[in-house]
């Protein structure tokens, strides 16, 4: 029997007009494929929102930031800290960390200083830090008195803090190459989403009204242009079953644990971007997940050129992610998919795609199963 080694999740998802993740412009972000442009929605965009949505329903949150500093003076003025010297002991977990490696930029009016590189660590990896600045106020009073301080905290026991994990860091990983001894593989890849067809920015020229209006005052209070597009969006990721296994030491139950939340949060999130405005909260059309034993698989290819549909693009899109699943099914070594589902809105099979599951729930709990067989005790 073939060993699960990796997990593909393909997703169709239609939006209606929306902007959900935007450019500097202020445009939704595009690329072109097949010669075509499409609406392109970022992996960093669209991650966030998963992670988020993990760590929620998991209770177990992490902060990624480079205000590290602030983070622990606030901790530490908390615990009785006169707030100046509480920043020196915010620094001091940089400085005793590493050394010369991160940088402390220069400190603004007001604010604390920010690190040169983001920290990605569980909220109670900040607690302990601040803890262990604490064990040592008197050093970090001493030492501020200096015209130039240098790190007097333990460096070992701050180094065991930043290598401390949650599950959205062993899903993700870690990379911190300042402190090599913190960073993690991560066993998740993320595809930016992009449409299955071409697409064109449309813009919205809107006003707003003022409500206290001057004397005959029959204009706007404010006008400006805002830009959107439509689309139907091929969403893929995959995640290395050995090495979330391995980041989790061995534990298959939190392992299917951490891969049945991350499935249901890639289906049910959708990035923030100008949803007040658009309210563009659907939940995929279809979705397709395949557990196999040689590498992971994505179907981008299958929308190099781009989908024409008379009758809407998720229909023909459908058709065109099942045409070239069943292409590779004919053209690749038999026997390396170990598993394969799909359900989706319309209720019906989709030919090449494995078997069809009545329900969201139901595929999820089908494709933790096939990655990591057994009762996960």
């Amino acid at each position: 029997m073939s060993t699960p080694a990796f997990l593909d999740v393909h997703v169709l998802h239609t939006l209606p007009y929306s902007n959900i993740n935007r450019d500097d412009l202020g445009s939704p972000k595009t690329l072109v494929y097949g010669g075509t442009e499409r609406t392109r929605v970022s992996s960093q965009s669209w991650k966030r929102s998963v992670r988020h949505r993990v760590e929620d329903r998991l209770g177990d949150p992490a902060v990624r930031t480079r205000r590290i500093v602030g983070e622990i003076a606030r901790r530490l003025t908390a615990l009785g800290w006169e707030p100046a010297l509480a920043e020196q002991g915010g620094r001091q977990v940089v400085l005793s960390a590493a050394k010369n490696g991160i940088k402390l930029e220069k400190e603004k009016e007001g604010e604390s200083q920010s690190t040169s590189v983001l920290f990605y660590l569980p909220v109670s990896a900040i607690d302990a830090l601040a803890a262990i600045a604490d064990e040592h106020r008197e050093a970090v009073a001493k030492e501020s008195a200096k015209k130039t301080p240098k790190g007097v905290l333990p460096a070992d026991d701050v180094v065991a803090v930043l290598r401390s994990r949650n599950a959205t860091v062993n899903l993700f990983g870690r990379m911190l190459a300042e402190i090599p001894s913190t960073e993690v593989d991560g066993a998740v890849q993320f595809a930016h989403s992009f449409t299955t067809h071409g697409t064109s920015v449309q813009a919205d020229f809107f006003t707003a009204v003022d409500d206290v209006p001057k004397q005959d005052d029959h204009g706007s209070g404010h006008m400006n242009v805002g830009q959107f597009s439509t689309g139907t969006f091929y969403r893929y990721a995959n995640i290395d079953l050995a090495g979330l296994l391995r980041n989790l030491d061995g534990d298959t139950a939190a392992a299917r644990e951490l891969v049945s939340e991350f499935l249901r949060a890639f289906l049910d999130t959708v990035p923030s971007g100008k949803q007040n405005a658009t309210a563009a909260m659907t939940l995929p059309d279809l979705a397709h997940v395949a557990v196999r034993s040689d590498r992971p698989v994505s179907y981008a290819p299958a929308f190099e050129a781009s989908v024409r549909g008379a009758e809407g693009y998720a229909p023909a899109s459908v058709s065109r992610l099942s045409e070239y699943a069943g292409r590779l099914g004919q053209l690749w070594w038999p026997g390396t998919v170990v598993s394969s589902v799909h359900a989706g809105v319309d209720g019906k099979p989709v030919d090449h795609l494995g078997e069809r599951l009545t329900s969201y729930p139901e595929l999820v709990e089908a494709s933790v199963t096939a990655a990591y067989p057994g009762d996960g005790s």
